[in-house]
């Protein structure tokens, strides 16, 4: 039966942390790879689906094909390859129904704090819920709560913004009902979820939708239904045809990807050149709203289904203007440049709040976890931490692509400790690393965040890559026995502190 009460004390082989793609994804893993281990899933919110059940503003969907972001494990069947958010959230919530995941899940049950203690190798996780503080125990931990805040979104102090007089929105706390049909909106910012929301937006009836950006972003059209893996899904089994489709389209994204890094000149006249030829002969289009100051995917690339953003923008609905915030007023918003924008209603689509472990901290033997001091481990553990890991996405493809990879070699990590008679193991450090951001983003959501956030290191098994096919291969045939610590019932063991003979 689905979990819904606390009982006073409950002991898991695994906690996963987490009900969105990566937790779901990771439950299966551990259904199929360790059957004879009991697992908990506790989610903080009242429904599975992560950011698809959390996001409710018009127009969302996914950047990323739906064969990549998809199970792998389960076939994508909807007609849209860049599918709606409605779409995707009832994929999940079906795909933890049928595999029995959806009766393992904690509702209302966030982890505010971990500990570890070596001498019972077990991890104490204190939890928060409507009805008070409960613990449970368990052996192993997966983080897959993202990286993402659902508490609070990011927005900059705006100067004036308390005299504007309209509804000012972040897009993360999107109010059911909003009536848009006749206003004026401003949307301020230019990533994903902005080119999203516009054309949602006027499809509403907005009077005019503005995105006031004060940086342009690299744009490419992709079509909604992919002509290619719709054929391929003809073939008679549909595992078969999913595969397919899911290694052809990581291909292509690691090839467009590598292209654009190796030849980025060539790769920005490519992606400059959709938005000219879409809206050639429109006075909408203005070179230099669509011309980025940075090289291709040193920020990420936004997907536009079937050119939706570029029809809006040449039909009138919608404009761009390139330019800075001076202060809000009370009609709208002053640009640097002297320009008002009168609105009803601004959208402050100026990225998310970052955070570890759904926001929890973590204790190993009374000693305090410090994120930003620690290297990452085959790309899902972290330095010195026993027992755990953690779904780090990419930046560059879906991230599904590298959780399933990631959860695939923690149920191999810990069969190879329970199967063996060890009580705990952790990675640690053999030799020199040289420090890198686990992300290799320049968007500001990102930067603003990485402090607090592990490092990667520049050589096997701590580097972070951004490529799938790599990874794919080393992760696949990688033993969760390089640099890694194994500890035996009864050793004085503990992570990073030692023992009198020495260093653990």
């Amino acid at each position: 039966m689905r979990e819904t009460a606390m009982q006073d004390t409950e002991h898991y082989d695994v906690v996963i942390v987490g009900a969105g793609i990566s937790g779901i994804g990771a439950a299966y893993r551990l259904q199929t790879m360790s059957p004879g281990k009991s697992y908990l899933i506790v989610e903080a919110r009242e429904s599975l689906g992560g950011t698809w059940d959390l996001f409710k503003y018009p127009g969302l969907r996914s950047d990323s094909d739906m064969f990549t972001l998809g199970f792998p494990f389960e076939p994508w069947r909807g007609e849209k390859s860049i599918a709606d958010g409605a779409d995707i959230l009832q994929y999940v919530k079906d795909t933890a129904a049928k595999h029995g995941i959806d009766q393992r899940i904690r509702f209302g049950t966030k982890v505010a704090h971990g500990s570890w203690s070596s001498e019972d190798a077990t991890w104490t996780l204190d939890l928060e819920t409507a009805e008070g503080a409960g613990q449970v125990t368990s052996s192993f931990v997966y983080f897959a709560s993202g990286y993402y805040n659902y508490a609070e979104g990011y927005t900059p102090e705006f100067p004036g913004r308390e005299s504007f007089q309209g509804e000012l929105i972040h897009p993360q706390f999107w109010p059911e009902g909003l009536d848009v049909a006749g206003k004026k909106v401003v949307v301020i910012g230019s990533g994903a979820t902005a080119v999203t929301l516009i054309p949602a937006l006027v499809a509403q009836g907005t009077e005019h939708v503005t995105m006031l950006q004060r940086t342009p972003t690299y744009i490419l059209p992709l079509p909604a239904k992919d002509p290619i893996a719709n054929l391929a899904r003809k073939l008679p089994h549909a595992q078969a045809a999913h595969t397919f489709n899911r290694w052809s389209n990581a291909v292509k994204t690691i090839a467009f990807y590598q292209f654009s890094r190796r030849m980025p000149r060539t790769a920005t006249k490519v992606l400059t050149a959709g938005p000219r030829i879409a809206m050639r002969g429109s006075a909408a289009y203005d070179p230099k709203d669509f011309q980025p100051p940075y090289k291709p995917w040193d920020q990420r690339v936004c997907i536009i289904p079937d050119g939706d953003l570029f029809a809006t923008l040449r039909e009138g609905g919608a404009s761009i203007v390139t330019d800075t915030i001076d202060t809000f007023v009370p009609e709208g918003i002053r640009t640097s440049s002297g320009e008002v924008l009168e609105a009803d209603i601004v959208v402050s689509a100026t990225g998310l709040a970052m955070q570890m472990a759904g926001g929890a901290t973590l204790d190993i033997d009374g000693e305090k976890v410090d994120y930003g001091a620690h290297y990452v481990y085959r790309g899902c553990m972290l330095e010195g931490v026993p027992n755990a890991a953690i779904a780090i996405g990419y930046t560059n493809a879906s991230w599904t692509l590298r959780a399933d990879l990631s959860a695939t070699f923690f149920c191999k990590f810990v069969n190879q400790v329970s199967d063996n008679g060890f009580a705990f193991a952790y990675p640690r450090v053999s030799g020199q690393l040289t420090p890198g951001p686990v992300l290799d983003l320049t968007s500001g959501y990102v930067q603003r965040s990485m402090a607090k956030f592990p490092k990667r290191g520049d050589k096997a098994p701590w580097l972070v890559r951004q490529n799938f096919l790599l990874d794919s291969l080393d992760m696949r045939r990688a033993k969760p026995t390089d640099e890694m610590r194994f500890v035996r019932p009864g050793e004085a063991i503990r992570p990073g502190v030692g023992t009198a003979a020495g260093a653990a």
